[in-house]
């Protein structure tokens, strides 16, 4: 088992703590490179249940990420717990906008919503990667 980076987890919580989707972030994670912006949670939930509401096949899983359903949004992690102030330690980095790079290709080209375990991340850096030909 993996040791989150407590720098990561500090980068989350104040994304999610603040409710912003401002700060772009790239992590490789089992080999694959994420890069996106970070949303917190119970906006990437929603987002993702709207998307799936919209799909005639999909829409009666979006129950499941609808923030309504699922009440508070935050999670305590198994090893840390929660912070002095409260707050739910993150267990999860929560993407949206974002592509997973392939060769010179973002997948998918205009961004998706994906979610990431803290543990699983092996390397990061602050930015969105994008490609240009100059």
């Amino acid at each position: 088992m993996s040791i989150p980076d407590e720098l990561l987890v500090d980068i989350a919580a104040r994304v999610e703590s603040e409710q912003s989707n401002q700060m772009s972030l790239t992590v490789v994670v089992r080999g694959a490179v994420v890069t996106g912006r970070l949303a917190p949670e119970k906006v990437w939930r929603q987002r993702v249940a709207e998307v799936l509401e919209e799909s005639e096949r999909l829409g009666p899983f979006a129950a499941l990420f609808s923030t309504d359903a699922q009440g508070p949004a935050g999670r305590t992690g198994p090893a840390n717990g929660a912070a002095p102030d409260g707050v739910p330690t993150p267990t999860h980095l929560h993407f949206h906008l974002a592509r997973i790079l392939q060769g010179s290709v973002g997948i998918p080209e205009t961004g998706g919503m994906y979610r990431v375990a803290i543990k699983d991340v092996g390397a990061w850096t602050v930015g969105d990667f994008s490609y240009s030909d100059h």
